[in-house]
């Protein structure tokens, strides 16, 4: 019997979409993908800074391109979708990047969980799993119509550790991720069966990396760790924090034909925090 062909892990002119593609680890995401052969689309508020951001990764204009849409409003997500069809005439693969804490759902020192804003929880809420599910669904319909080969349509949420450890004061964001997390397994099993297998549906779970949200609870100015920075670093057998590009290719691999047989999984990136008990 003759020796299969092995799993390709190259995504040559493959069209994926990025929520919030140029933030920190979006950033990270859509130079790997673009390295793995893929045509990228950063999606994000700010439309000149989406297209600086395409530019500066590809400079020819030929394999990135900068769209604008909040991915909290379907019109502005429908207008995007259309903008990419008309570009590259297909999308085969979506990644979440889009989401956030919000500060309001965050317990500061001293607070009680019973003082939590109503307002704030909604907005991380609609943040984290609304602009998950949204996007999702504009953009996935867009995959399951153009993708014919089993396997070969691709949809990756950005989930966390925290959805699934208790990190003290993020009570918002986590609650928020873990549905996130429910979202991407109900997505998986539905799609494969609407689909026949065409579309799949993971998500990858970083755990600590330094980006503009959380510097300063992990940093102090000189670039030493702050305690909360040392109480993590402590608790990841890794001993460091992560590199937007240790993200990147996890995404890479879930969107590519190597894993055409992986879905409703949820991959951690956490140098091994999950995993830790702490002695």
């Amino acid at each position: 019997m003759p020796t299969p062909p092995s799993p390709s892990f190259r995504l040559d002119d493959r069209v994926v979409v990025v929520t919030g593609g140029y933030g920190t680890l979006g950033s990270g995401m859509s130079r790997g993908l673009l390295a793995a052969g893929a045509r990228v689309v950063l999606l994000g508020l700010d439309a000149d800074e989406a297209q600086a951001a395409a530019r500066e990764m590809d400079p020819t204009g030929e394999r990135a391109l900068g769209v604008e849409a909040n991915v909290l409003e379907v019109d502005a997500l429908e207008r995007a979708r259309d903008a990419v069809l008309d570009r590259f005439g297909r999308v085969d693969a979506l990644v979440n990047t889009a989401g956030g804490n919000v500060a309001g759902a965050t317990l500061a020192p001293g607070d009680s969980p019973f003082r939590l804003d109503p307002e704030a929880w909604r907005g991380v809420v609609d943040l984290n799993l609304l602009g998950t599910v949204l996007p999702t669904q504009t953009f996935g319909e867009a995959i399951a119509e153009h993708v014919a080969e089993p396997g070969g349509g691709a949809v990756v949420n950005v989930s966390s550790m925290t959805s699934t450890r208790v990190i003290s004061r993020v009570v918002g964001y986590s609650t928020a991720k873990a549905a996130v997390d429910q979202y991407t397994r109900w997505m998986a099993v539905d799609l494969a069966k609407e689909t026949e297998g065409r579309v799949r549906v993971n998500a990858v779970a970083p755990g600590f990396f330094v980006a503009d949200q959380n510097r300063d609870l992990l940093l102090n100015a000189d670039g030493s760790l702050t305690e909360r920075g040392a109480d993590i670093v402590a608790h990841t057998p890794a001993g460091r924090f992560g590199e937007p590009d240790e993200v990147a290719g996890a995404v890479v691999f879930l969107c590519s034909p190597a894993a055409r047989f992986i879905t409703g999984a949820v991959l951690p990136i956490d140098g091994g925090f999950a995993a830790y008990g702490g002695f």
